[in-house]
């Protein structure tokens, strides 16, 4: 005799869909027989230049101590943080990259019969983590596929517990600029936290989009959410944090687990931190490699949503997924948005002049044989 162990679970939990990653350079070469060598991975918004050089010396220091636990508390990277941003110590809660931050704040804040609000086209992770809080999830139609802030804020009421809102928004790059943000926070109840999820905020230069940690002190139902997966270079390690009030991150300083973030990670983190310029060289070759696509699409007729990160969505106006079949079976892989409401767009990430170059090549292929 067995047990239905789906049916036992969490009513949010059982409504959960696995969540689907970009294709492994691995899969693509099993599965339509592309040398690995050959493969242009333009699909999940990592950092092609990679991380600065010191975090690999920064790694191999840990490599005698494998078998020591990592320093739970995180000091040495919670005082570079700190430095960076003038920030306290205490204001920080490490995460498991930044999605781990995400489901922290479900875990300690949400319940069956609380909501939380977030975007349409917004980062599927949201909802994720208030399903297997067993939470309701609103989500609020996007406007211009950015974030409609006023209809968030009507959105809450005396249930709501969070606003996850993305800055830059994954995955259709759009921002908002800091009179937006300050509007926005003026208006949200005090017992709401508003998570702004700031994962692709090293790419824009400071001053073009709104500067959350400048509101951090007047308000205290403010958390901001960052990573190390992105421009830092890091997503392999997985490594994330979050900037709060004292009182926000010692309850998730509760729920975190032991040791979320490992010796390899803490590591390369303070290295990568302590290498600014390598983030202003990624944030240059962004910028030129976003230009590229850009070009390319307008050569191509595709228009595109204008992106403050280091991915564009482009539009085809008609169903994207037999575009991107046909461009898997060339060994370029990049990502349907259709689950976020997206079915006439991909997603690519920028990659290297020669990779954007290759991305552009199969997809003019692609199309004129469509």
């Amino acid at each position: 005799m067995t047990c239905d162990f789906l049916a036992q679970a969490l009513p949010g939990v059982q409504k959960i869909s696995p969540y689907v990653t970009g294709k492994p350079i691995e899969e693509v070469a099993r599965e339509y027989g592309v040398a690995i060598k050959d493969i242009i991975k333009l699909a999940s918004n990592e950092n092609p230049i990679g991380p600065s050089a010191k975090v690999a010396f920064a790694i191999e220091q840990q490599l005698a101590d494998l078998a020591r636990y990592p320093d739970g508390g995180g000091y040495q990277i919670k005082q570079k943080i700190s430095a960076l941003y003038q920030v306290k110590p205490s204001q920080i809660t490490l995460g498991n990259g930044s999605n781990d931050i995400l489901d922290l704040m479900a875990k300690a804040w949400i319940k069956p019969g609380l909501n939380a609000v977030y975007s349409q086209h917004a980062f599927v992770a949201y909802p994720l983590a208030i399903l297997a809080a067993d939470g309701e999830c609103r989500e609020v139609p996007a406007k211009n596929y950015g974030h409609d802030l006023d209809a968030m804020l009507a959105a809450m009421d005396a249930n709501t517990r969070i606003a996850f809102v993305s800055n830059p928004n994954n995955p259709t790059g759009t921002a908002f600029d800091q009179s937006e943000l300050e509007s926005f926070l003026a208006k949200v109840p005090a017992h709401v936290l508003v998570v702004m999820d700031e994962a692709y905020i090293e790419y824009t230069e400071q001053g073009v989009i709104a500067n959350s940690l400048s509101l951090l002190a007047q308000y205290p139902n403010l958390v901001v959410s960052r990573t190390f997966s992105k421009a830092y270079g890091l997503a392999a390690l997985r490594v994330g944090y979050a900037i709060s009030s004292d009182v926000v991150a010692d309850v998730l300083n509760r729920v975190r687990q032991p040791f979320n973030v490992n010796s390899m990670a803490l590591a390369g983190a303070c290295a990568a931190l302590d290498d600014q310029a390598h983030i202003e060289h990624v944030r240059q070759e962004n910028t030129k490699g976003m230009r590229q696509l850009e070009q390319g699409f307008k050569r191509l007729g595709l228009s595109w949503i204008p992106s403050f990160g280091n991915f564009i969505a482009v539009d085809f106006k008609r169903d994207a997924a037999p575009i991107n079949q046909a461009l898997l079976e060339k060994g370029v892989i990049v990502r349907p948005i259709a689950g976020y409401d997206m079915p006439t767009f991909l997603r690519v990430s920028v990659g290297t002049e020669q990779e954007n170059a290759g991305f552009l090549a199969a997809l003019t292929s692609v199309l004129k044989h469509a």
